[in-house]
């Protein structure tokens, strides 16, 4: 039996620099495979249907094309299936993975007593949304300066940050990055939102879960992207429903990009 303080081998995919996807993503991901719907392969692997499904919309915000093409069906399932590119994500990973497991068996008496400067490596970030992109022009003034981001052929973010930070991420066109935004950040509505420099983003609701004080929303995009929305019984868009076509605002102060 493996102690707690025994060494083992998490295999993150990565391209381009960026975090893709590790063994829980994976999992969801045949899960959805074999079983051909969110609410069942959510059981499968421990999840809520929730858990699953923002699961799912993660992996499609974070790679340039969909792994997953669900169609939301409630916690009774819906039509759901893994592309190609899924399938292939799945294959990658689990030979990366018989290859990492081969080389950490080796490293493993290397690595006893040095491990703890390994551990800060796993981040996480609390932002609801992380959207992968690729950096198509920035603009600046020396101070600060405004960088879009393609998400997709037809869906762009634009980010205002410091000159420093541009120069920090090293940061030019064609350098892949991913857009962190808070749901609270995030506001929505039936009319376009916002001024000169906003993003404005057009969707349609596609799940909504509500308590006493805040629903959350998750607002399906072109090419399988989505954005989360946290909303408050006072806001405009709280009697929104599920179906409801809407343009999602993002200032673009509000933006936060960040590279490998």
């Amino acid at each position: 039996m493996a102690r707690e303080d025994d060494f083992s081998a998490s295999l993150i995919l990565k391209r381009g620099g960026l975090t893709r996807v590790g063994l829980e993503r994976i999992a969801l991901l045949e899960a959805v495979a074999g079983l051909g719907s969110i609410s069942a392969a959510a059981k499968h692997v421990g999840l809520s249907y929730k858990g699953a499904w923002d699961g799912i919309q993660a992996l499609n915000n974070l790679f340039d094309a969909p792994l997953v093409s669900a169609a939301p069906g409630g916690r009774s399932g819906g039509t759901t299936e893994v592309t190609p590119r899924g399938q292939a994500v799945i294959r990658a990973f689990r030979a990366a993975e018989r290859e990492v497991g081969a080389a950490f068996a080796r490293l493993e008496a290397d690595l006893s007593g040095d491990a703890e400067p390994l551990w800060s490596l796993g981040l996480r970030t609390s932002a609801r949304n992380a959207l992968r992109g690729v950096v198509t022009a920035i603009e600046g003034d020396g101070v600060t300066a405004v960088v879009t981001l393609a998400l997709t052929d037809s869906l762009s973010l634009r980010a205002s940050i410091t000159q420093r930070s541009v120069d920090d991420l090293n940061l030019a066109p064609g350098r892949a990055a991913i857009a962190l935004i808070k749901s609270s950040f995030v506001r929505i509505g039936a009319d376009p939102l916002g001024g000169d420099g906003d993003n404005r983003l057009p969707g349609e609701i596609v799940d909504r879960e509500a308590g006493d004080a805040s629903a959350e929303v998750t607002i399906a995009l072109s090419a399988g992207k989505s954005l989360t929305a946290t909303l408050k019984p006072g806001d405009t868009a709280w009697g929104l429903a599920v179906g409801a076509k809407v343009q999602a605002h993002i200032a673009a102060s509000d933006v936060i990009l960040a590279v490998d």
